[in-house]
Order: C-alpha cells, then sequence, then structure tokens
C-alpha cells in the first residue's frame, strides 16, 4: 500500500491507452446504454486499448470486472467489484473496493461515457470527470447540460437565430397541484396533436402524442414520472432529419439521414423494440436544404459549447418546408441500427475510425484544457 493504496504494476507498464467505458446509468435509458457500449466494445482495437469496463446499475452503484457488461445485461454483479473514480486529481485512476480498503487497479488516461439521459448526458458525470482531472469523450459540462434540457436548449436557439418548434416548459408541481388549470394553459397557447415529452430524458423515453384532452392529461402524467420539466410542443407533420457533428473547435457535420417511424412517430419501441424503421441515408434533400440542416447542425453545436460529438435532429415541414431543429442529443446512441455511426459511415468514415477519432478528441480537449491558468497571482 502507498498513502492508503496500492496499484498492479503490471498495468502501468503496459503501453496501451488506459480506457475505461461506463454504461449503464441511473435512466430510463440504462437498457440503451448497455446496447451502446456493447457496440462499441466490440470493435475497440486490443492492441491499441487496455479496456476496462465500468457499470453503473439503475440504483447507482459503481462496478469493475472484466466481464461486467455481460453480468449487467444479465441484471446480475455477481463476481464484480465495487467500483470509484474520485473526484481528488491527487487521487487519478481506477479504484475497487477490496476487503475495506480502496485499492487502486490502474491509472485511466480517458473515459467513454456511453451514458444516456440523466446523470450520464447531463454534465453530472462531465463534473466529475472534470473535478478528476481526467479526459472523456463527449461535451463538457455546459454543453451536456444545456444540450439535456429540451426547454433551455431552445432558449438558447431562440437566442441564435436558430428556427425551432413552438414550446413551452410545465413543471410537475403544475400538474400535481392543478392539472385542469395546466392544461388549459397549454390548449391556449397550442393547438391538436401535441407532443409532451420529458425535458431531460432521450430515446423517446416518455413521450405522448396526444390529440385531444383526454390525451394531453395521460401524457403529461407520463411525462412527469420521468422528469420535473415537461416540454410541451406543437406536432408537426415533418420529415425527420438528422445530422452527425464531430469535432471540438472546428466541428464538421456528416451527410444528413431521414428517419421514416414505423409507428406514428419516432417512438422507443419503433427504435429499439422492433426495429422497423427505416433510415435513408443520405436523406432525399434538395442540396440547398442539406447544406442548411448541415450548417444550422454545426451552429447548434458550438451555440452551446459542445464538444466531441452530438446527433443534432431536424423537422422539415412538408406544408412550407421549413427547417426546424429539434433537439441535440451530446451523447447519441452507438447500437448497431443508430443514426450517428451510421451517418459517419456513409460519410467515409468506419465504426472503428470513429471511435478512434472521438477517443483522440478527448485528449485533445484536456490537452486545451491544462492550458487554463487555475491560480492568480495579483503583481505587486
Amino acid at each position: 500500500l502507498v498513502n492508503g493504496e496500492q496499484q498492479d504494476m503490471s498495468d502501468m507498464q503496459d503501453p496501451r491507452i488506459k480506457l475505461a467505458v461506463i454504461f449503464g446509468g441511473r435512466s430510463g435509458e440504462h437498457d440503451v446504454s448497455l446496447s451502446s457500449a456493447r457496440s462499441v466494445i466490440e470493435v475497440l482495437d486490443k492492441e491499441k486499448y487496455q479496456l476496462f469496463q465500468v457499470g453503473i446499475t439503475p440504483q447507482g452503484a459503481w462496478f469493475t470486472g472484466g466481464s461486467t457488461l455481460e453480468a449487467f445485461s444479465r441484471g446480475s454483479t455477481s463476481g464484480l467489484e465495487q467500483a470509484v473514480i474520485i473526484a481528488d486529481p491527487s487521487l487519478k485512476g481506477l479504484h475497487v473496493l477490496r476487503d475495506g480498503q480502496l485499492i487502486k487497479i490502474s491509472d485511466l488516461d480517458v473515459i467513454f461515457p456511453v451514458l444516456h439521459g440523466t446523470f450520464g448526458e447531463d454534465g453530472t458525470i462531465q463534473g466529475l470527470l472534470e473535478l478528476a482531472d481526467l479526459a472523456y469523450v463527449g461535451a463538457g459540462v455546459v454543453g451536456s447540460s444545456v444540450g439535456m434540457d429540451k426547454g433551455i436548449f431552445k432558449d438558447v436557439m431562440r437566442a441564435n437565430d436558430i428556427p425551432v418548434v413552438e414550446a413551452l416548459i410545465v413543471l410537475r408541481s403544475e400538474i400535481v397541484e392543478n392539472m385542469e388549470a395546466t392544461i388549459s394553459r397549454v390548449e391556449s397557447l397550442l393547438p391538436y396533436p401535441i407532443f409532451v415529452k420529458p425535458a431531460n430524458l432521450g430515446s423517446s423515453v416518455g413521450i405522448s402524442k396526444c390529440k385531444n384532452r383526454s390525451d394531453l392529461a395521460e401524457g403529461l402524467q407520463e411525462a412527469a414520472s420521468f422528469d420535473r420539466r415537461i416540454l410541451v410542443e406543437r406536432g408537426v407533420d415533418a420529415k425527420e432529419i438528422e445530422v452527425s457533428v464531430m469535432g471540438n473547435e472546428h466541428p464538421q457535420a456528416s451527410v444528413p439521414g431521414e428517419i421514416l417511424p414505423s409507428r406514428e412517430f419516432y417512438s422507443y419501441e419503433s427504435k429499439y423494440v422492433d426495429g422497423s424503421s427505416e433510415l435513408v441515408i443520405p436523406a432525399l434533400l434538395p442540396l440547398d436544404t442539406a447544406e442548411q440542416v448541415r450548417s444550422l447542425a454545426v451552429k447548434a453545436y458550438q451555440a452551446i459549447d459542445c464538444a466531441g460529438m452530438a446527433r443534432v435532429d431536424f423537422f422539415i415541414e412538408k406544408s412550407t418546408g421549413k427547417v426546424m431543429l429539434n433537439e441535440i442529443n451530446t451523447i447519441p446512441g452507438f447500437t448497431s441500427i443508430s443514426m450517428y455511426p451510421k451517418l459517419w459511415q456513409a460519410s467515409g468514415l468506419t465504426y472503428s475510425q470513429l471511435i478512434d477519432r472521438l477517443i483522440a478528441l478527448a485528449l485533445d480537449r484536456k490537452l486545451s484544457r491544462d492550458r487554463t491558468q487555475r491560480s492568480y497571482r495579483r503583481s505587486s
């Protein structure tokens, strides 16, 4: 033990990049995260990366082990050790609790958080990793948190003259205290059909399409079970277009793709259960429209200080041809059917090249952060 710690010396001598992939999490998107993590782990170059699997249970407990993902897929933590990443940068690395002692099992060069939704995509884990002085894939605290909250994100888009769909935020407390008044306020501002969404969740979890007052009441209750802030927005008869963006200071956009939902809208079931929604890549759009959505995707990405990666989603209203930005996903899905990697593949980047590039961007961003002065001494 050194300062209460013990570290495997063979790990310290391994020249490969020490990469921790973190998955699972306290979110309605826990299962989606496991699927995304599996796809990422399968393509990692074992000659280049020394992999550490870290899983977070739905209750928030952290575990690690060589087969963490397999154990989590079975709903088990048997044979795993409790994992710890400490905010103190002097104790940087991956630790486990073993026989009542905190043991450092390895240094870490970079973290790949494949965590969708709350406590993963919202700036919380990014804050921990910033405190721990670790490199990590994806947006920082501000970009993650603003991108996650659909209401605040829309406000930032409007401030940057980026068109969005009309919407308002309703609080869970309003629904609980006076559902009738809440419904009346929504109806005074928006026509049916109306979409109701948890403000801080993705993968279409908790989303309802409401065609009347009864639907709206049910949709508000459903969304309120997942978040204290609920986005209510005008339903748009539109093409659903997505663009992948990658980069730090100089982001680039992929070719656009179009979603053809198998159901009334691109629901959780049509994304991950029946898998029957069709993806058209590249989207069949006029050249000027395709360039417009790519340009707006990069503009939105930069407006929230995003980094590493994001998928930016658009509506193109069928009756008017108007382009409206829907939302941004700072940790997009990485499953075998996910748009983010598919769009880059259509743009000439293979899945494994994409992962390598994202990890390189994370390391570059850490070097940039390290150039920031953290102390100030006034001259006399």
